[in-house]
């Protein structure tokens, strides 16, 4: 018998929700076509350097934006702030990403085929990178994980389960380009001893 696991668990002063060690998850995008990046009502979370980043990319991209995308930087930039006070990517129409392009009927960022084309030496924003894990920095310097649930990921959820795959082992490197490998590695030996202590 599973034992029950606290919701809260604190790994290396970071909260972490204890699904993000419980659920299976793994993208699949032959089947979503990375909608992600085209639905929703804000952009990315990022951070300032993050956006120093993407405005050194930007003109190595500008060619595969669209042109509604290329007026919305041009007119705020590559980032505002938004109805929470936290600082996103720019979106058209109130919801696509503006670095958003298109491979047939796929949605791919353009920042990161820069980057995998070896054009530029930033990727995407670590939100994107981590996600269905967001980051809630609180105000007294305490950082929370949190697994976002969203509809539209049901296909990887059911290929994480098929693949028995965990959430926090899926997001393996974009968990450790955010908070580094040893703590990284700290996650995963909680991991094995809530595994080994009947929890998981």
């Amino acid at each position: 018998m599973v034992n029950a696991l606290p919701p809260i668990l604190d790994v290396g002063g970071i909260l972490i929700s204890s699904d993000i060690l419980t659920e299976r998850f793994c993208c699949d995008y032959e089947k979503c076509k990375g909608i992600c990046c085209v639905e929703g009502d804000a952009g990315a979370p990022v951070t300032l350097d993050e956006i120093a980043g993407i405005e050194d990319a930007l003109d190595t991209v500008w060619q595969d934006l669209s042109a509604q995308a290329q007026s919305v930087i041009d007119r705020q930039g590559v980032a505002y702030t938004d109805q929470e006070g936290d600082l996103v990517t720019s979106i058209v129409r109130g919801k696509d990403c503006v670095f958003t392009c298109y491979d047939g009927d796929s949605c791919l960022c353009a920042l990161e085929k820069a980057f995998r084309a070896g054009k530029t030496s930033f990727c995407k924003p670590v939100s994107c990178a981590l996600y269905p894990i967001r980051v809630k920095e609180f105000g007294n310097g305490v950082v929370g994980l949190n697994y976002n649930r969203w509809k539209i990921c049901e296909d990887a959820i059911k290929k994480g389960q098929a693949l028995d795959l965990p959430l926090y082992r899926f997001l393996k490197e974009p968990l450790i380009r955010r908070f580094g490998e040893a703590w990284y590695q700290e996650l995963c030996d909680v991991a094995d001893e809530l595994r080994s202590q009947g929890y998981l």
